[in-house]
């Protein structure tokens, strides 16, 4: 498995869990909880820009990806 495809998979991967978290977010009435998990879906976003951001350096230095 290269570089790429395990960056790809963690990128698909921190999607998904950032997904979960937005999905508890709204469907838990304590709010305590809601917070938290709003506030891990957004630092999830913040580790998901950054891995989009390695994709696009992979890309340009393996066009193949």
């Amino acid at each position: 498995m290269t570089v790429g495809t395990q960056v790809q998979q963690a990128l698909a991967d921190a999607r998904s869990v950032q997904a979960n978290f937005e999905t508890f977010s709204l469907k838990t009435q304590d709010e305590t909880a809601k917070q938290m998990y709003g506030n891990a879906a957004k630092q999830l976003q913040e580790i998901v820009e950054g891995l989009e951001k390695r994709m696009e350096e992979i890309e340009q230095e393996e066009p193949q990806f």
